[in-house]
């Protein structure tokens, strides 16, 4: 088994701007911080959350959760296969076990991973002991490192610092879609005094506020840096688009030649497209929009 060194990331990601008169006419930058290109496997905040957990597992297997199109659940098997690393995943949703795989669990099996499926119930109260104790003991995976949901923990905020101190003096807000919150928790602490962090949630609940400043609770003790969020643009939520957002995905894609994946990214991007025509940043302003991810399955 090799070291978590062995996974080759390109940092710090490239950053470039982009000429978009949707936000030129209203006297704004607009930067694209390429995350999506730190791993080919590992993508973007799944790097930054996920090896600094391989390095606390000191080589463990892992276990981790996720729903059938998780990203997080096919990066860490990616992960697993690369490291020699024996991984779990725990899947929402009992009736998947007796259908075929789609074709983003058909790629966690084909990494190595042993997939294990709990009825919806269940998964919700994951985080109990007592009910975490049970879903491991099924699982076979009684000695396994635990990665919650998302790879979203303190040592997972602590690795995505990283990415607000490669922005510090580059943008004046720096926008990232939130899933569990992690990446935004650790993006804004690292940012420096001045710079403003921005999330997009793409589930709906308005959970999110409660969750990330929780994080970073654990993590630094308190709430850290100046982050807010926009709860507006998750589009029904988790894995939900529309025809809008996929016609809005196609056409930057066309402008800028840049893939766009559709359950984050394409969220964040048309929020900042939305805010930018509401006026909400003053002229002048540098916006710096995080590329967590890329579509899947790749081309």
């Amino acid at each position: 088994m090799t070291g978590p060194d062995s996974l080759a990331p390109r940092l710090p990601s490239p950053l470039h701007e982009v000429r978009d008169e949707r936000f030129e006419r209203h006297g704004l930058r607009l930067l694209l911080k390429r995350d999506d290109l730190i791993h080919p496997e590992l993508i973007g905040n799944k790097w930054r959350k996920l090896v600094p957990n391989i390095a606390a597992a000191g080589g463990r297997p892992l276990v981790t959760f996720g729903g059938a199109w998780s990203n997080h659940l096919r990066a860490t098997a990616a992960a697993g296969r690369l490291l020699g690393i024996p991984t779990t995943g725990v899947v929402r949703g009992e009736e998947l076990a007796g259908r075929p795989l789609n074709p983003s669990l058909a790629r966690c099996a084909a990494h190595g991973m042993r997939l294990h499926f709990v009825d919806r119930s269940t998964y919700r109260r994951k985080a109990e002991p007592e009910t975490l104790a049970a879903i491991l003991r099924a699982a076979g995976a009684e000695e396994a490192y635990v990665v919650p949901e998302g790879g979203s923990n303190s040592v997972a905020v602590h690795g995505c610092r990283a990415l607000g101190e490669e922005l510090r003096g580059h943008a004046d807000v720096v926008a990232v879609a939130c899933g569990t919150g992690g990446t935004l928790a650790g993006l804004a602490a690292g940012l420096a005094p001045g710079q403003r962090a921005l999330g997009v949630p793409v589930l709906r609940g308005g959970f999110l506020e409660g969750d990330t400043a929780a994080l970073q609770e654990r993590a630094f003790g308190g709430r850290t840096g100046d982050w807010s969020l926009d709860e507006r643009f998750h589009f029904g939520g988790y894995a939900r688009t529309t025809p809008e957002l996929h016609a809005f995905a196609r056409g930057f894609e066309e402008r800028h030649g840049l893939p766009v994946e559709r359950l984050y990214v394409a969220k964040l991007l048309y929020a900042l497209v939305a805010r930018a025509e509401e006026g909400a940043h003053a002229r002048g302003t540098t916006i710096a929009a995080v590329v967590t991810g890329r579509p899947f399955p790749e081309g």
